[in-house]
């Protein structure tokens, strides 16, 4: 018998998260006398910044039906799809497809979804799109674990992980051979008890064939060989957009089949009341994704956001721009044009986005070498995780 988990992580700051839980199911597999292998996809190397990513793990029983089952280009039925970061319940998108994919898409009809979160199971089902199928989704709690190109935040979320996937699909791997792969590899009795929390903690719950988001996900057509142009064509962008009433600056031109909100983990607020119209994150966006208004405020554009926080960082207006978790918006809106239409109403909203610090703690890696050790002392994680509380 043939099991095959996904794990979609956010490149760069959970690269080797997704590459050890993929790994860790292959050894514990092995353990109970099975094949595997684990290999990534979507990535690349060095990973981007943000774009989602995947690894999978496929085991089997032997080698002819592990290879039977690897003949395809990705495995399309997996008994568990991994989301190691709750904003990716969105859905995806990356350079290897065309529009927005749902995070449950390549789960097989009755698999579950397992989500690293501190959300409930009903505000994720308002991120997850519809399948048209039953499955099931599940929670491990904890925030999103992020750290770094070359850095690994070891916070037992990789075990944890593998604990509760033991429970969701013992066909795949059990509990026993999960804790004799991590002793055999990490050596490490804090971590096969973290491993034990996650297998009696996961919380789980059936979900129906039309619960969830009801939105289509974007696609864009593709065109048959017969309407493809000679060569390789690339059509021009402009490079700005005048905007009327207003001669300070110009809207970038932008490719309209190019979307980046869906590498966002945070998004930046932005408060137009004590904006100073300075320009600094006009010219510092990296993504160019602030659109000039005729009144000389800058107003991000959420198609084109990837949410890597350096508005925030230049702004020289104390709290003008806060990145705040992406959880916390249903749609890419302009923020400009809901602070036009009613300013009060805007800052009311505003305030309410920014106000819960959980909302808005960053954890995009690490600033200061040591930073990690720091969290587990103030946060009392290490001890949590000796103690196997």
């Amino acid at each position: 018998m043939t099991g095959s988990i996904e794990v979609v992580y956010r490149g760069i700051f959970q690269k080797h998260l997704g590459q050890r839980i993929t790994r860790g199911i292959v050894l514990a597999a092995r353990q109970e006398g099975k094949v595997g292998i684990s290999f990534g996809r979507y990535g690349d190397s060095p990973e981007r910044n943000g774009i989602p990513a995947k690894s999978f793990a496929v085991v089997a029983d032997s080698e002819e039906e592990l290879q039977a089952h690897l003949a395809r280009y990705e495995p399309t039925d997996n008994d568990v799809t991994v989301a190691v970061d709750d904003t990716l319940c969105k859905g995806v998108e990356s350079w290897a497809w065309y529009g927005l994919q749902p995070i449950n898409k390549l789960t097989r009809d009755g698999g579950t979804v397992l989500v690293t979160s501190m959300q409930s199971p009903e505000a994720l089902l308002r991120d997850c799109h519809r399948k048209g199928a039953a499955w099931n989704l599940a929670i491990v709690k904890g925030l999103a674990s992020f750290s770094g190109l070359w850095v690994y935040k070891d916070d037992h979320t990789d075990v944890r992980v593998l604990g509760a996937i033991a429970r969701l699909a013992p066909k795949v791997v059990g509990l026993q051979a999960v804790k004799a792969a991590i002793r055999a590899e990490w050596g490490d009795e804090s971590k096969v008890a973290s491993a034990q929390l996650g297998h009696d903690r996961v919380e789980s719950r059936p979900v129906g064939p039309d619960d969830g988001n009801a939105e289509r996900p974007y696609e864009f057509k593709l065109l048959k060989w017969q309407e493809m142009r000679e060569g390789l064509v690339i059509p021009g962008i402009p490079v700005r957009q005048e905007v009327e009433g207003w001669d300070g600056g110009y809207r970038p031109g932008r490719n309209p089949t190019f979307k980046k909100f869906s590498t966002r983990t945070m998004r930046p607020v932005v408060d137009f009341e004590t904006c100073t119209k300075c320009t600094v994150c006009w010219l510092q966006c990296p993504d160019s994704c602030f659109d000039v208004t005729p009144t000389g405020h800058y107003d991000a554009n959420m198609e084109a956001c990837c949410g890597c926080g350096v508005c925030e960082a230049v702004c020289p207006v104390t709290n003008c721009i806060t990145m705040v978790n992406e959880q916390a918006f249903a749609d890419n809106g302009s923020q400009f044009e809901a602070h036009q239409k009613d300013p009060a109403k805007y800052k009311a909203w505003l305030l309410e986005k920014i106000q819960d610090k959980a909302t808005t703690h960053r954890s995009h890696g690490f600033r200061y070498r040591g930073q990690y050790e720091d969290e587990l002392a103030d946060s009392g994680v290490e001890e949590t995780a000796k103690s196997g509380d």
